[in-house]
């Protein structure tokens, strides 16, 4: 697929964020929006997936480590036809009772989702798990885990990545959201993860820092990963919360709010095709 016309994805999976969460009158549609350019790649370029088939042995895993995130992933399953005809039709339904969509992604409730994520930190430990399995199995599918920069915060990131390293676990990705923005203000301020690329090289990772919403710079950092032998590659994507939208860009008063009725219309008018 041509970068244009992930683009094209991309800004749809983003008019289908602004939709659930404006639907649903809560959600985080800053953490969502900055990973759509991102998931258009993985979703449209390089993930081995199947909608028609979901669980086929062979296929690639995306681990989002973020849950709290969901809209983007769910977005990026309806759109990739994971939940068939009516996908579009449960976009209004986001965190409602009895939905699929729930406010965290669940596997047991939607087909596309591999792990049951929210709870911040455990993402990374879930896709080892899977990509070893893949080693101990000769399986060739690749995993691939999003984690927020903030969740870098929390302890048992680290440990996986450790483990990660000792398992010489070459067919793992992990994305880092590098946005800077978390609930409480820039990360920054609240706990520095900085310099995270020189953290994880010297857990023996394979580091590639990318601006995270340039096409040509996600392709050319997934396929290098592919070329990785020995060790697990990080990808430092460098992204902006709330990106497509602009009075969501780098406000970290959206990480967690719902737009309003008018904040809904002018973010929709500004993600209306050229």
């Amino acid at each position: 697929m041509k970068i244009e016309d992930l683009q094209k994805k991309a800004k749809t999976l983003r008019k289908d964020i602004i939709e659930m969460i404006y639907r649903a009158k809560s959600g985080h549609p800053g953490g969502s929006l900055s990973i759509a350019d991102i998931l258009a790649v993985l979703y449209w370029k390089e993930m081995n997936v199947d909608p028609e088939n979901p669980k086929m042995e062979n296929r690639d895993r995306l681990v989002l480590s973020k849950g709290h995130a969901a809209p983007a992933l769910y977005a990026a399953l309806i759109e990739k036809g994971f939940l068939g005809d009516e996908g579009k039709n449960l976009i209004p339904t986001l965190r409602r009772w009895h939905s699929p969509l729930q406010g965290h992604p669940d596997m047991k409730k939607l087909a596309g989702v591999e792990m049951s994520t929210g709870s911040l930190g455990q993402g990374l430990s879930a896709a080892n798990g899977m990509a070893l399995s893949a080693k101990i199995y000769n399986n060739d599918f690749r995993v691939y885990t999003i984690l927020g920069d903030g969740e870098l915060q929390e302890g048992q990131v680290w440990e996986a990545v450790m483990t990660a390293a000792h398992y010489k676990l070459d067919n793992l990705v992990a994305i880092v959201d590098y946005n800077n923005l978390q609930i409480d203000g820039k990360v920054s301020d609240v706990m520095d993860v900085a310099p995270i690329g020189e953290k994880f090289k010297a857990f023996n990772w394979s580091v590639i820092e990318i601006d995270g919403h340039n096409y040509e710079e996600i392709i050319n950092a997934l396929d290098t990963a592919k070329t990785v032998k020995g060790k697990p590659t990080v990808i430092v994507a460098n992204t902006a919360k709330g990106k497509g939208v602009s009075f969501m860009e780098n406000n970290p008063g959206f990480h967690g709010m719902a737009p309003n009725e008018e904040e809904y219309k002018k973010a929709m008018e500004e993600l209306k095709e050229d």
